[in-house]
């Protein structure tokens, strides 16, 4: 039986509810990542995250969105931090879980992403968020 974001926003109401990634494709992988247990952190940027009007919060619930806008799973937030892009650790971009799990890979990735936002530049500002897996739906 499949669970509606109605009844998820029932069970945790002060969830956000959000996709990863700039992409169908990217948001269907990246939740599967989470859902598999090897996605615990994801990043944005500063910039993005000061227009945001729903931020995460430590202890907050988030709905995780397929491509389709379908919810995958609920994870909860466990950390928030700044840090700057040429600043993320081996162990960082490891956590996030993507490509071959190299800051390497993490870089190149991430700095597609954030160029795709128009908001890229070595020293940029990042939020860096830690999560647990709540619960797949």
């Amino acid at each position: 039986m499949s669970v509606s974001l109605e009844q998820l926003f029932d069970k945790y109401p002060d969830a956000r509810a959000w996709a990863f990634g700039d992409s169908a494709e990217l948001a269907d992988r990246l939740a599967t990542l989470v859902i598999a247990g090897k996605k615990v952190a994801s990043c944005g940027s500063l910039q993005g995250w000061n227009k945001d009007n729903e931020k995460p919060q430590p202890g907050g619930y988030s709905i995780v969105l397929d491509g389709a806008g379908q919810p995958r799973c609920v994870i909860r937030t466990t950390g928030l931090f700044l840090t700057r892009f040429d600043r993320v650790t081996p162990e960082m971009a490891m956590l996030e879980g993507e490509g071959d799990l190299s800051l390497e890979s993490w870089r190149s990735e991430h700095q597609r992403f954030f160029q795709n936002e128009g908001s890229f530049h070595q020293e940029m500002e990042l939020v860096f968020e830690t999560f647990q897996l709540v619960e797949v739906v």
